[in-house]
């Protein structure tokens, strides 16, 4: 943090070295009178000029993108849509289990922005790992002709799950702050960027689950279970990894 006694409006900021990355950056000025603005740089734009005051609509577009850039740059989040496409291969059901983890998650991630509740962000990191597991098994589990609960009523564990994601979310959120005269509308769209993302996401993923049906003669049955062992895999490397960053002694 850099406390700036002279103003900085109108002048630019720039991050030297940010277009040799592949890396965004988030700044975030904090004015006396309690306003704040952010703006976001990428290895394109790896600088902004100074507003002083930014507008609503301004404040709308930068939490949009943010949201959008951080589904889409959460590896884990992704991955356990990706596990409930190929778990769901029914159109109507797919639509209200990504509908129900949508909502639950919007819900956690709005009352925990605004201060309602919250959950230490470490462990919630490290059962969100755990629910990518729980996905993967029952995709590996998943045989013909048997129903078990997460194909019956999939959106009942996206829901539940769902709720846990929504605190990874407000993590995000809560370090990046939110604007003190424009808070319901950077909440909600950042929300929107989220859905945005994760939209985008789904339309990706079954392009090519349809072009690989399509294109190549895999059998569904090994298809699914040499994704679900490899999301499986990579889901309890997260969790050994959270673990591992938990105080010593907590």
């Amino acid at each position: 943090m850099v406390v700036c006694g002279g103003g900085l409006k109108g002048k630019e900021i720039v991050i030297d070295g940010l277009p040799a990355t592949l890396t965004d950056a988030l700044a975030r000025i904090q004015y006396l009178d309690g306003s704040t603005e952010v703006a976001r740089m990428t290895p394109d734009l790896p600088g902004f000029v100074v507003a002083g005051a930014q507008s609503t609509m301004q404040v709308a577009w930068t939490y949009f993108l943010l949201g959008v850039d951080h589904i889409l740059s959460g590896l884990d989040h992704l991955l356990f849509v990706f596990a409930l496409i190929l778990l769901i291969p029914n159109p109507w059901m797919l639509a209200k289990t990504i509908t129900a983890f949508t909502v639950a998650h919007s819900i956690t991630l709005a009352g925990s922005a605004l201060g309602y509740f919250s959950l230490p962000q470490r462990p919630v990191e490290a059962v969100i790992a755990l629910s990518i597991a729980f996905v993967a098994r029952e995709l590996i589990k998943q045989r013909p002709g048997e129903r078990r609960l997460s194909e019956s009523y999939p959106w009942i564990v996206a829901f539940a799950f769902g709720l846990l994601h929504g605190f990874g979310f407000a993590g995000a959120l809560e370090e990046t702050g939110l604007p003190q005269s424009d808070v319901p509308v950077a909440l909600l769209t950042f929300n929107l960027g989220v859905e945005a993302g994760q939209l985008l996401f789904v339309a990706a993923v079954l392009t090519l689950v349809w072009a690989i049906k399509n294109l190549v003669s895999v059998g569904a049955r090994p298809a699914r279970l040499a994704a679900g062992f490899a999301i499986g895999t990579m889901s309890m490397l997260w969790l050994i990894e959270r673990l591992g960053s938990f105080p010593s002694g907590a």
